[in-house]
């Protein structure tokens, strides 16, 4: 019968005399599936990544386990079934992702700072990163483990600091102030020690007084010096107050933007026009594809000789390779770049273009090559955004509408319209969970901002800078960049209109984890099956969704250093402990709170009394009062009425060492604590609490840091 198996499928009346029940109902349906089956290796692997992400190296004893019991399982079907296969696949794809992402962590870790370190040491700059905006040159720099400093080190520069000698290779001499890479100030805020981790940056921080050049470079980063060239070229040449936008479409350096275009950029919905992804890929691709192909056909004699598509395919990869070198090689880009060579190789065989196994297979690449990416917005946004614009595409109503017809223009630009629309509307739909899980905050006019700006930046913009800078050769290039420079000053001024805007962002709480789990795999049941059985992925995207919108603010929420402390209301109001709190705790307070609220001081606030030194506050709930006693200056309170002040409240919150004597009713969140927690998020209704280090103790970074620190306590 084995023998048999391998030859007959096991559907149908066949499979009823192998199979019995479930086995069979399962094979069959797995049948009728069977077209759909590849677009889960990518899912597969990020499974097996995701566990890593939530339970870190040390669970290789319980994902092996799954892996086997899962392998084991799938010899409960009959041989050569398509359930035994693809249970053996699946169990195969979910250590491999887990082993891949577990690999490269360990291949990549290298030494953190244990605390902050003020000193002078040599260094030779592997990176330069100039941001105008914030007048910040950032340099990525080996110390080559001098004075004790990580292997690798992220420093500041003022422009005052900086010389144009400073370049890839040079070795310098400087006195700086670092620091380890910070974690996430707040619960479910942005971790940048993670990132550091996968760049092996082991401390950041800023030069101090003059730096000495003393060794210039005796090699050239060829790309990463045309890149710098190519970004003055194009500050230099286009009009005021648009050459930033400009060169950040070409070279990929958003370091020139200003912070107040930026934002608007982001608050409308628009702010991906600015990074270097799949857009800007293919609209390169595009225009070296149909230029030479027109090109080439103008030719008889060429055109019965040669593959036209073969050989337009073949250079338009060429220049997306080119275009990523150009614009750095992030990931975002090289991503991009993968998928495009897919897509023209697709095209030199004379097969469809854009499909769900295309993007299947670029995320099987970039998962491959660069596991720790899935965690960050940027692969679950552009992913995300793509299958969405593959499955709304294949709908039956859609290709009705957009299909290709004998008709006047008006109707054909009616229709490119209504898709533009549609496709912006579904696009917005299915992002809005994944930006509000990341930033806690979406934009609700996006997508008819989309519909003007991607038009406007691939069909306008793009092209006119290409040309612009092929007439820069035979230095006739300014009319181009004249008229580039009107459509990015239409951008710039359809994201601050959108963006002003009333309930132009939509802000909410953080959703729980679980919530983004169920918005990400209903999402996938319902885009990659066909059955029926996709609808359930409906009801598991819908209660997600629900979660998300049920989710409660917190009622306090404390930095991760204990200086910053913000009571929410549950309307969104927010005061803060201290009035100088600056613009980025404030922004990552009103994030964390999901509010827009403008904060208000905490003694302005309902159940508040403070003195110089310390507040005291009450919180009413359901259940109870609470009271929270909060320091707000380094001056010590005298033992005795500390010890006091502490017994009559509920939870105490310091950025500094308490004594033991300081007992309150239920938490003590000083520096000594907060060391080992990181920030908080109270939920007093609840009576829970979330810290940081909750859910990334077992984090390598993480690990690695709170080693450092008890190493250089000792010393």
């Amino acid at each position: 019968m084995t023998g048999i198996s391998g030859i007959i499928p096991l559907t149908g009346p066949f499979a009823a005399a192998v199979m019995p029940g479930w086995k069979q109902r399962a094979e069959d349906w797995l049948d009728s599936e069977r077209d759909q089956i590849a677009l889960w290796i990518p899912v597969g692997l990020g499974t097996g990544i995701a566990f890593w992400q939530a339970f870190g190296t040390a669970a290789w004893p319980g994902i092996l386990s799954l892996s086997c019991a899962v392998f084991l399982f799938a010899m409960l079907a009959v041989p050569q079934s398509r359930m035994r296969q693809t249970l053996r696949i699946a169990a195969l794809l979910i250590a491999l992702g887990f082993g891949v992402i577990a690999i490269k962590s360990a291949w990549l870790a290298q030494p953190v700072l244990g605390k902050i370190w003020i000193g002078e040491f040599y260094g030779r700059v592997e990176a330069v990163e100039n941001i105008s905006a914030r007048d910040v040159f950032r340099l990525r720099i080996a110390t080559n483990e001098q004075a004790g400093l990580p292997p690798i080190v992220r420093v500041n520069l003022t422009p005052a600091q900086y010389r144009p000698e400073f370049q890839p290779g040079v070795i310098i001499k400087m006195r700086a102030r670092l620091m380890p890479p910070a974690g996430p100030a707040l619960p479910g805020g942005y971790d940048f020690a993670r990132r550091a981790w996968f760049q092996q940056i082991g401390a950041t921080g800023s030069a101090l007084g003059d730096i000495e050049l003393s060794q210039p470079t005796t090699t050239r980063t060829a790309f990463a010096e045309k890149r710098q060239q190519l970004t003055e070229h194009i500050l230099d040449v286009t009009p005021d107050g648009a050459g930033p936008v400009a060169a950040a479409l070409v070279t990929g350096d958003q370091g020139h933007i200003r912070v107040q275009d930026a934002q608007a950029m982001r608050d409308s919905g628009m702010a991906h026009l600015l990074s270097i992804s799949g857009l800007h890929v293919t609209a390169v691709v595009g225009f070296i594809f149909l230029a030479v192909s027109r090109l080439l056909s103008l030719s008889s004699w060429l055109a019965l000789r040669i593959s036209i598509p073969i050989v337009a395919a073949a250079t338009a990869a060429l220049g997306a390779i080119g275009y990523t070198l150009l614009a750095g090689a992030e990931v975002p880009t090289v991503r991009s770049c993968i998928a495009a060579i897919l897509i023209l190789i697709a095209l030199a065989m004379g097969r469809e273009a854009l499909t769900l196994r295309l993007v299947a297979c670029g995320a099987t690449i970039v998962l491959l090559a660069w596991p720790e990416a899935m965690a960050g917005p940027s692969f679950q946004l552009s992913f995300a955004a793509v299958t969405t614009i593959i499955i709304i595409h294949e709908l039956p109503i859609v290709r009705r509408m957009t299909e290709r017809r004998e008709e006047a223009a008006i109707y054909r630009v009616g229709r490119a319209l209504f898709s533009l629309i549609v496709t912006g509307i579904a696009i917005e739909l299915v992002l809005a969970p994944i930006a509000l899980f990341h930033f806690h905050k979406t934009g609700i006019y996006g997508a008819m901002a989309n519909v003007v700006a991607i038009p406007l930046t691939t069909f306008w913009i793009m092209p006119l800078e290409a040309i612009a800078l092929f007439f820069d050769l035979f230095g006739l290039g300014a009319p181009f960049w004249w008229l580039a420079g009107q459509g990015i000053f239409a951008i710039l001024a359809l994201a601050h209109i959108v963006s002003g805007l009333p309930g132009a962002v939509t802000m909410m709480p953080a959703m729980p984890d679980w919530a983004f789990g169920a918005l990400i795999g209903g999402a996938l049941l319902f885009g990659l099956l066909k059955s029926r059985i996709r609808y359930a992925g409906v009801v598991i995207f819908m209660a997600g969704l629900a979660s998300m919108i049920t989710a409660p603010r917190p009622d306090v929420l404390v930095t991760g250093d204990g200086k910053h402390l913000a009571v929410v209301a549950p309307d969104g109001e927010i005061a803060f402990l201290r009035a100088r709190a600056g613009e980025f705790v404030t922004d990552m307070l009103l994030e964390k709170a999901g509010s827009t609220a403008q904060a208000t001081p905490i003694e302005d606030w309902p159940g508040v009394a403070c003195t110089t030194d310390i507040c005291i506050l009450t919180i009413n709930t359901d259940a109870r009062q609470w009271r929270i006693l909060a320091t707000r200056t380094p001056y010590q309170v005298p033992a005795m009425e500390m010890e006091a002040a502490c017994s009559r409240v509920d939870i105490v919150i310091s950025d500094r060492w308490l004594p033991r004597s300081c007992q309150p009713k239920w938490i003590k969140a000083d520096r000594n604590m907060l060391q080992q927690t990181g920030g908080l998020a109270f939920y007093l209704a609840d009576n829970k609490v979330i810290s940081v280090h909750e859910s990334s103790a077992h984090m390598p970074w993480v690990q690695a840091a709170r080693t450092a620190r008890e190493i250089a306590i000792r010393q």
